[in-house]
This record gives C-alpha cells, sequence and structure tokens, in this order.
C-alpha cells in the first residue's frame, strides 16, 4: 500500500480528508437508496392492497357467474387473484396488521370480513398467469424491464359466501438511480475542500521541510544558518527549539576542540624539554628508554591535535566526485607497487564534505589496512542517495566483541605498544568523528576467508 501513497506528510492528510468525504457520501448515497426503495415498496404494498380491497367488492356485488371473468381480469404478471375454498394465508398476521385493516376497511362490509396478509421470501421466478393466450403472456414478459423482488406478499380475505379471495404480488425491485446532483455536490465539496487544505497544509509542511533540511545539513557539518520561525506556533516553538540546540552543540564542540588544541600545543614545550634533557642522560639504557617515553608522548600529542582539527567544522564544505578524491589520495600515499588496488564507481557520486578532514579519515583506513594486512583492496559504488567505500584487507582481523571498542579514543589492540605496531590508537576515532561529522558512518566486519573489511557510508550530494 506505500506504493500507492504520497511520500509527503501533506498529501497524505490531503487523501485521507478527501477519503473520508467520500466515504461519508457514499453513505449518504446508500442510504438514500435504501429510503427510496423502502418507499417504493410501500407504495406498490398500498395500491396491491387497494386492488385487491376493489375486486373484493365487484365479487361480493357481481352475480357468481362473473366471478371468474372478474379474476382473469384482475390477473397480471405481478398480481394473482383466485377464490378458493380455504385461505392461502392460515396464520394471524405478522407485522402487517396495519395494512390488513385498511384493506377491510375499503371493502366497506358488514360485518368486517377476516383479513390476513403475509410478507415472506420468494424465489425470483414470476407467478404463473393463468387464462392468457402464449402472445398474451409473451407480451405480459416482455412489459418486466427489470428482475422481480425476491419479496411476496399474499393476502386472504373472507367473502360473505364463505369462500376466500387469495392475493399473490410481487413487487419490482426499484432499479438503482445514479443520483448526478450527489455527485456533482461531492465534487465540488472534493475541490473546495482540498484547494483549502492543500493551502493551509502548507503552511505546516513548508516549515518543516525547512527545518529538515537545517537539520540534515548540520548534521553533516555543514554552516547551516539558523531557521527563521514561520507557521503556526507550535512549529514556531519547535524552530526557536532548533535553533538553540544547534548553537549550543556548535559551541560545546567549538570549546571542547579549542581545549583540546590548547593542551595538546601547551604540552609541546615541555616535552620537547623533556626530550633535551633525556639526552644528556649518561646512562645508555636509561636515556633510550626516556627518549622512547618522550617519543610516544610526543606523537599522542600530535595525534590529539590531529583530532581536534578533525572534529573543527571551520573547512569550508565543497561538493566532489569521491571517486577522484581516493584516486588523489592513493596516489599520495606511496605504498609500494601492488599493495593498493582501487575500483571506482561505475555511477557519479558527487558529495559534500570537507575534502582535507575527509582525505585524512580515508587514510587513517588506508594505512591501517596496509599496516595489518600488507594488501588493501578499495572499491566505491552508489545505492540510491549513498555512496559506500570499502576497504579490504588480508590481515588478521579483529575479534567479534571489539569491533566497536577500537572507535574509542587510544584503544589498541596490539599490547606491546610499540610505535611501529601500534599507533596512538585515535586513527579509527578520528576517522569516525570526521566521517559522521559529514552525516555517514564507518562500519568494521570480518571477512570470510580472513581479513577486515571498513565501510564508509556517506550521503550523496
Amino acid at each position: 500500500m506505500r506504493r500507492f501513497l504520497p511520500g509527503s506528510l501533506r498529501g497524505q492528510l490531503l487523501l485521507l480528508i478527501l477519503l473520508t468525504l467520500a466515504l461519508a457520501q457514499a453513505l449518504v448515497v446508500w442510504l438514500f437508496a435504501d429510503e427510496r426503495e423502502m418507499a417504493l415498496r410501500t407504495a406498490l404494498g398500498q395500491e396491491a392492497a387497494s386492488r385487491a380491497a376493489n375486486v373484493a367488492r365487484l365479487i361480493t356485488e357481481a352475480p357468481e357467474n362473473l366471478h371468474g371473468s372478474i379474476l382473469r381480469a384482475a390477473d397480471s404478471p405481478l398480481v394473482r387473484f383466485s377464490l378458493d375454498a380455504s385461505p392461502t394465508v392460515d396464520h394471524p398476521n405478522h407485522g402487517a396488521d396495519l395494512l390488513a385493516e385498511q384493506i377491510a376497511a375499503q371493502i366497506r362490509m358488514d360485518p368486517v370480513p377476516d383479513v390476513r396478509l403475509e410478507l415472506h421470501q420468494a424465489d425470483t421466478a414470476p407467478p404463473p398467469m393463468r387464462g392468457m393466450t402464449g402472445q398474451m403472456a409473451q407480451m405480459h414478459r416482455s412489459m418486466q424491464p427489470v428482475p422481480i423482488s425476491s419479496v411476496e406478499m399474499k393476502i386472504s380475505i373472507a367473502m360473505a359466501t364463505g369462500d376466500w379471495l387469495n392475493v399473490v404480488t410481487r413487487f419490482h425491485r426499484p432499479p438503482y438511480q445514479l443520483a448526478w446532483t450527489a455527485i456533482a455536490t461531492f465534487a465540488i465539496s472534493a475541490v473546495l475542500i482540498g484547494a483549502t487544505v492543500w493551502i493551509a497544509l502548507g503552511r505546516l509542511t513548508g516549515p518543516l521541510r525547512d527545518l529538515a533540511r537545517a537539520a540534515e545539513e548540520f548534521g553533516r557539518g555543514a554552516d547551516a544558518q539558523a531557521v527563521a520561525p514561520s507557521g503556526p506556533n507550535e512549529l514556531r516553538s519547535l524552530t526557536s527549539a532548533f535553533n538553540q540546540m544547534q548553537e549550543r552543540i556548535r559551541r560545546f564542540v567549538d570549546d571542547r576542540t579549542r581545549l583540546l588544541a590548547a593542551l595538546s600545543h601547551d604540552l609541546r614545550s615541555p616535552l620537547t624539554a623533556l626530550r633535551v634533557r633525556a639526552e644528556m642522560v649518561d646512562e645508555d639504557e636509561t636515556r633510550e628508554r626516556m627518549i622512547a617515553t618522550t617519543q610516544e608522548m610526543q606523537e599522542m600529542v600530535e595525534s590529539t591535535l590531529a583530532f581536534a582539527r578533525g572534529v573543527s567544522n571551520t573547512e569550508p564544505v565543497e561538493t566532489v566526485e569521491l571517486s577522484e578524491v581516493v584516486a588523489d589520495l592513493i596516489a599520495d600515499i606511496n605504498a609500494p607497487a601492488g599493495t593498493v588496488t582501487f575500483q571506482p564507481s561505475a555511477a557519479i557520486a558527487r558529495v559534500r564534505l570537507r575534502p582535507t578532514s575527509m582525505r585524512r579519515a580515508l587514510r587513517n583506513l588506508i594505512e591501517n589496512a596496509v599496516r595489518y594486512g600488507g594488501d588493501a583492496g578499495i572499491r566505491i559504488w552508489r545505492e540510491e542517495d549513498l555512496v559506500r567505500v570499502v576497504i579490504d584487507d588480508r590481515g588478521p582481523g579483529i575479534p567479534e566483541e571489539e569491533l566497536e571498542h577500537v572507535f574509542d579514543p587510544f584503544v589498541r589492540l596490539e599490547r606491546s605498544r610499540s610505535r611501529e605496531t601500534g599507533g596512538t590508537g585515535l586513527g579509527l576515532s578520528i576517522a569516525r568523528t570526521i566521517v559522521q561529522s559529514h552525516g555517514g558512518d564507518i562500519s568494521l566486519e570480518n571477512r570470510e576467508g580472513g581479513g577486515l573489511r571498513a565501510t564508509v557510508t556517506l550521503p550523496i550530494a
């Protein structure tokens, strides 16, 4: 069903209102048709009752030798009269007492005759036509343009002679007539209501679209401006709250970035002095350990500065072809020949990003793949409004329980703390922080047959 529904809130609400209007109109038409059918059946019943009363009076006043002619003249395809010794209705009236009383009053006999009446379901076959030639019967059948109703009425009237006048009649089901006035009323109402609702909903959906666009830009790290409040009071309050939240988040990130940068910068001077003093130590083993420790601290400070630069949003956002960015990055890495293979995207994959920051994130992932796996295979492809960069290596992989933990700052799976084999533990943290600031994400998974796969997902511009 979702394929047939409008995608926008505006369209769905308008469709819901029009469907409700159509359902209400159909219900009114159905009730009107049912009421019309009941009225027509009541009129036909009254006519049949009056006709039965008139025939009963004629038989009472006419000589006995004319009774057969009167009955044959009164017969029709829908009403059949007969004079019998017993009544066809051999029980009291069932909910038709008023109609039976009306028949008795129209006969005007003294004493009031016994009139019995019955309504019940019957088959669709018409009652037999007695005393008619084949041509006359065919003519009567051609006069039945619509099917006969399944409602049959039987009347039994006690005559003064002791016989019973039995009447069997069928009702035509009134043909359904399309009420063009109802259709015209519905069409006019639907157009007027649809236009009014469409314009009114525009005051709701317009500000919501602006808010969603601003949230998307802010999530991608773009320098999103404050959204101008518009629409109803609730939407204005929501927009103001979003603007305040955006400003608070930006201020928090800026403060944290400045703090990290200042702390890392201020640590450089004492570390440099410590390095100089370590060089003056006479004992070789102690001097080498102090220099190694100082070097490790220096590299951690540099990594922290890189992390601070990664979360900074000062770099302008550009629309670039991601395959070109990755190809240029691979050329700059200067890895040994055959170490890195690249399969660019066949479709155009243009993204909005901060090029320098994104190159830093992809560089960390590619260098990790080369360091731990020896070889790295890079593929790019596009899926609807997303582009994926997949980096595969042939290394030992990562334990399943550590796949998310390795993104935490200063986490290293290599326990030797060697600078040649382990790094500082900030590479993946920096990469994920940068990618998430662009509205994307990084995931890790172990490949079948060995190796690790890093997948970078970014939204299409």
